[in-house]
Parts: C-alpha cells; sequence; structure tokens
C-alpha cells in the first residue's frame, strides 16, 4: 500500500525550483567543509510528531486523519512502520529516531508490553535492511502514563522507579537490537510543582543511581550508544531538574557521571530557559559536551513548546556555525523533533514541514562554512579581546598576575579606554552573508 500517493521522492531542484515537493537549498551529495550535506546534517525523523501526532493541543482534539487512522492496536503500529519506511525513502533521510511506545502499543501488563515492542522491533529491523535509514536514537517514554504522575526515576514511590528501570532496560536491548547510535534521556517528569512535599535530595540521588544503572546494564550487554541528555525547563513540571546544559551538566559532575553522557540541545527548549539556541549550543561546544540537537523552533509569543519546524535562518545558521565549529555532531544529528501545525491537517504537509526544515538547515550550513572561511567572528573577537594578548592581559590569561600586580598596573594606570562591540554592523555583515551566500 502506499500512504503518500502525491509525492514521489524528493529531489534536489536549486534555489530557482517552484516546486514545493523539491529541496531547493539540501543537495544531500553537494560538498561543504570537506564533507557532502548528508554526512554534516544528519538528518532524522521524529517518529512521534510524524507518525503518532493528531494535531490535538491543551485546547483542543485531534485535526489530522492519516491513512493508518483507519487501524487500532498492533495493526495501527504495523501501518505506521511501513508508512514511516515510504516516508524515509521518499526524503532520502539517513536516520529517524522514537520513543518505545511511539511504535508499539502497551499492554494490560509489563510483558504484554515488551511482547508488544518485540513483535515491532522485529518488523523495524526488517525493513531496515532494505533502507539506508538507520536509528539515530531511542528513547523511552516515561511521562505519558499516568504512573509518572509524580516522575519516573525521581518519583516518590519505588515501584515506579523499578518499573521505569524496566522500562529503559528494555529500550537499551532495542537500541542495541536496531543499531542505535545514541539512547536519549529526556526528564520530562523529572521535577516537582513544590518543596513543600518533595524529598530534593532523594529525589536527585535516586535519578543519579537510575543513570549509573543504565551505565553499567549498556556495558553488560554491549551496547556502544552515546548516551545523551535533553535539557528542558519547566513544562510539563514548575521546577525541572535538567533546567538547561549547564544545570545538567552540573548534576552529571556532582554524581560522577559527566564521561558518560553528551547534552542533546533541543532550539525550543532553549528559549523556554531563557536562552537562545546559540547559547546553549556554543556552552555545550566550549566544554566538549555537544552530542546531538532536535531541530525545531518556538513561538515566543506562546509560552509553551510548540515544536515549531525550523524556518528562521538566523537560528540555522548561527546554529551550524556552533556544529561546525565543534567539528560535526559525532553521532549525533539533526533530528527534528518538530510538527506541522495544527492547521496543517493534510498528509502532504508532513513532507513540506520536513522539506523547509531541510533547506533550512542546508542553506545555514553553506552561510555558516563561508563565515568561518572568512574569519568573521573570529577577527571580531580577536580585536575585541586583543588586551588579553599582550602585556597585563597576557598575564592574567597565562596565570602569571594576582591581586598584588594588578593593583600595581591598576594604580600606575589611570586611565581605561573601551572600544565600542558594534553590534549592528555585525549583524549588518551576518545579513549579508545571509543574503549573498
Amino acid at each position: 500500500m502506499t500512504y503518500f500517493a502525491n509525492v514521489t521522492k524528493i529531489a534536489y531542484e536549486g534555489a530557482k525550483s517552484k516546486n514545493p515537493l523539491a529541496f531547493k537549498y539540501y543537495n544531500p551529495e553537494e560538498i561543504v567543509a570537506g564533507k557532502t550535506m548528508e554526512e554534516q546534517l544528519r538528518f532524522s525523523v521524529a517518529y512521534w510528531h510524524t507518525f503518532t501526532a493528531e494535531g490535538a493541543d491543551p485546547f483542543g482534539a485531534a485535526t489530522m486523519t492519516r491513512p493508518w487512522d483507519q487501524y487500532t492496536g498492533m495493526d495501527k503500529a504495523k501501518v505506521r512502520v511501513e508508512a514511516a519506511f515510504e516516508l524515509f525513502e521518499k526524503l532520502n533521510v539517513p536516520f529517524f529516531a522514537f520513543h518505545d511506545r511511539d511504535i508499539a502499543p502497551e499492554g494490560s501488563t509489563l510483558q504484554e508490553t515488551n511482547k508488544n515492542l518485540d513483535t515491532m522491533v522485529t518488523m523495524i529491523k526488517e525493513y531496515m535492511k532494505t533502507s539506508k535509514t538507520k536509528l539515530l536514537w531511542n528513547t523511552a517514554n516515561l511521562f505519558s502514563h499516568p504512573r509518572f504522575v509524580h516522575g519516573a526515576a525521581t518519583s516518590c514511590n519505588a515501584d515506579v522507579f523499578a518499573y521505569s528501570a524496566a522500562q529503559v532496560k528494555k529500550g537499551l536491548e532495542v537500541g542495541k537490537e536496531l543499531g542505535a547510535e545514541n539512547y536519549v534521556f529526556w526528564g520530562g517528569r523529572e521535577g516537582y510543582e513544590t518543596l513543600l512535599n518533595t524529598d530534593l535530595q532523594l529525589e536527585l540521588d535516586n535519578l543519579a543511581k537510575f543513570f549509573h544503572m543504565a551505565v553499567a546494564y549498556a556495558k553488560e550487554i554491549g551496547f556502544t550508544g552515546q548516551f545523551l541528555i535533553e535539557p528542558k525547563p519547566k513544562e510539563p513540571t514548575k521546577h525541572q531538574y535538567d533546567f538547561d546544559a549547564a544545570a545538567a551538566v552540573a548534576f552529571l559532575e556532582r554524581y560522577g557521571l559527566l564521561e558518560h553522557f553528551k547534552m542533546n540541545i533541543e532550539a525550543n527548549h532553549a528559549t523556554l530557559a531563557g536562552h537562545n539556541f546559540q547559547h546553549e549550543l556554543r556552552w555545550c561546544r566550549i566544554n566538549g559536551i555537544l552530542g546531538s540537537v532536535d531541530a525545531n523552533q518556538g513561538d515566543l509569543l506562546l509560552g509553551w513548546d510548540t515544536d515549531e519546524f525550523p524556518t528562521d535562518m538566523y537560528e540555522t545558521t548561527l546554529a551550524m556555525y556552533e556544529i561546525l565549529k565543534n567539528g560535526g555532531l559525532g553521532k549525533g544529528g539533526l533530528n527534528f523533533d518538530a510538527k506541522p501545525r495544527r492547521g496543517s491537517i493534510d498528509t502532504d504537509d508532513l513532507f513540506y514541514a520536513h522539506i523547509a526544515g531541510m533547506d533550512s538547515f542546508a542553506r545555514g550550513l553553506k552561510v555558516a562554512q563561508k563565515l568561518i572561511e572568512d574569519r568573521v567572528f573570529e577577527d571580531v573577537l580577536a580585536d575585541r579581546y586583543h588586551s588579553f594578548t599582550e602585556g597585563i592581559g597576557l598575564a592574567i590569561v597565562s596565570g602569571n598576575a594576582d591581586f598584588h600586580t594588578l593593583e600595581k598596573y591598576a594604580m600606575e594606570n589611570q586611565r581605561i579606554n573601551n572600544q565600542s562591540g558594534r553590534q549592528e554592523k555585525i549583524k549588518s555583515i551576518l545579513n549579508q552573508y545571509l543574503l549573498e551566500v
């Protein structure tokens, strides 16, 4: 059966193409910075938004009817796999990602649930044998079911902690079976509403124990995928333990886990944390913990996780600048944790949305590479921080200064001359590159 009859394989047709079902900037075979675009960008389709989302939001029911919605239960799960690999092939994407409950429905017991999962993993593995599309990462849904009302690894209920551990154990086995390049931990319910009923110390200690168990089990079964933590602030809990990359890293360092994890940075989560996307990427890059990216954008007029497909050229360009300066994403990729808008109800909109996101990042890649080649920002920084390359500044950065020498210098040099930061000039130059490259 064909689920996307209106769509043939999406081809690169160039910037002048008027075909909405064609790439304008993403040419997977084009070499940029020594690698093909496909190798640099490592695009991934998010199974949940693409194949299980129905257009519902907190204020309204589902709006999207898909070809697979005529089925239920395991039949629906199997049809979704067929549709998924048709979409992967037509988009020519190298990766996909999923939560365990995206690909298989829960049963009445954990045993039945795992049996459902085994059936679907076997089916997906068969499809992967004849597909170029690999598994970027998988993860456990430890947030949707009512059992996780108080959290998962940070729940006040030890039975929930045990269930969560069993679910992640199975997830690691699935990841190994399907050759996942990463495994993501997203603490959707790991946080609290009020300290009046929260043992903060116990919850953090238990979360650390959970991660140590996961590290130990991955080693036990020979799972070699990279472990990723995806920071997320505020939603759904008021105080999230992995609020941003800095908070997540502080936790990992305190509990001796930092060597085992990198960050999966999501653009929309960064803005919800009061940062911008580039800040979170830069912070991870300079600390050597940038692992992967969930590519989307939020609406700054809405205070929640809108998961829009990325089309902001400033964001994609500056994101790719950080990724290129990082030497790429290694085992990670650009996973479209994004969904068409609730009013975009046609099945073809899934393709229009992915094309828009892929073209936006492809364009951003080329502009970012040109910015790096021309040393645009590097020269700005070199000029701005020049005072730290000689004299007292060099003594500071080389560790040869103390309060005595700095006081003596300040006493002898009463006049301080600051230079302009020239933000407007720099943004104007960035505009030129965005328009001309």
